[in-house]
């Protein structure tokens, strides 16, 4: 099991971007970085890779609707060349908040654009001519008129194309064509119920060339006597992403709660974060919820913690440190991985 960080997009960029290479010494092997009403994720993973040497830098996630997919095949071999080959493309539909919110953008035919974006993606990076013609035009009616490739020769001729899926039909899609999977929200104890059989009904389809599926979740960490209380830290994004991230009928990670068995307290969370009562929202957060997506306690218990997430399939466990001292929480855990 790898271990790595994740950059927050609502915090000042250059400073969250040296605390996550400042780790790179104690061990850490990759940073994730997001992107959604801030900064763009490309410049900041620009910036990581002349500031480290060995971790890989992902994104997290770069959606398939503001971006063409020729566009991110190029951001694909940029990173990939300025970095040496340690750039991992996170890809993902993201939301009708997003997208038809912020990017303004029709929110349709989320899963076929994310299958045909890796697809073009992959063509691109080996150099294949393109003359592709379906919810993208390469190249469109009445432009060049001739196929087309890139000029350059990436790095790598496979970046890694890592999908954040939730909904049944996209996790199986992403077991079935992407290198990883960027799971929100991820219970490990619930993981199986949830998305066992949309992971392995995609496995089934899989190229045995891609290799196993690689899986990256976690949460908070923080480790002492008094650890668990930092699980409190957690309940403002759980409260983002179940109470406002969409509206009713219209939030994947609602529907994920639901899934997970808390039907009555999503509702709850819901309406209170879309009525404005965000603080009373992230009260009514269930305890057992923050204590599942985290790994806060003492010692003994955060390795079970881990132990949980590794026998649910994760391969590279995403940690947020808590507290003055996080290159010695990531040296402990990297120790027992």
């Amino acid at each position: 099991m790898e271990l790595s960080v994740f950059l927050d997009y609502a915090t000042d960029p250059r400073a969250a971007a040296d605390r996550a290479a400042a780790l790179e010494p104690a061990g850490l092997d990759a940073v994730w970085v997001a992107e959604a009403y801030g900064f763009d994720a490309p410049t900041i993973m620009g910036y990581l890779a002349a500031r480290t040497e060995r971790m890989k830098i992902g994104s997290a996630i770069l959606n398939v609707y503001s971006r063409t997919p020729a566009l991110i095949a190029q951001t694909a071999a940029g990173l990939d060349a300025m970095s040496g080959g340690r750039a991992i493309i996170g890809l993902g539909a993201s939301g009708p908040q997003v997208i038809e919110g912020w990017h303004g953008k029709p929110y349709d035919r989320p899963l076929g654009r994310t299958r045909e974006t890796i697809e073009l993606t992959r063509r691109i990076l080996r150099r294949e001519v393109i003359d592709h013609h379906g919810i993208t035009d390469m190249p469109r009616p009445g432009g060049l008129g001739k196929p087309l490739k890139i000029l350059t020769k990436p790095v790598r001729p496979a970046v890694p194309l890592y999908v954040a899926s939730l909904g049944p039909a996209n996790v199986r899609m992403t077991a079935e064509i992407a290198d990883g999977w960027l799971p929100t929200l991820f219970v490990p104890e619930k993981a199986r119920d949830v998305w066992g059989t949309s992971l392995a009904e995609g496995a089934a389809r899989r190229d045995p060339a891609l290799g196993p599926l690689q899986i990256v979740a976690g949460g908070l960490l923080a480790i002492g006597e008094d650890a668990a209380a930092a699980r409190d830290l957690a309940r403002p994004k759980i409260a983002l992403y179940i109470g406002g991230m969409g509206a009713p009928g219209k939030n994947f990670y609602n529907d994920l709660a639901v899934a997970y068995g808390y039907e009555k307290e999503a509702r709850l969370v819901q309406e209170l974060y879309l009525s404005g009562r965000k603080k009373e929202a992230e009260a009514a957060v269930p305890d057992e919820l923050c204590e599942f997506m985290s790994l806060c306690g003492p010692e003994s218990y955060v390795r079970e913690r881990v132990a949980a997430f590794r026998e649910a399939g994760v391969t590279m466990l995403n940690v947020a440190p808590v507290g003055p001292e996080p290159a010695r929480l990531i040296e402990t855990v990297k120790s027992w991985l």
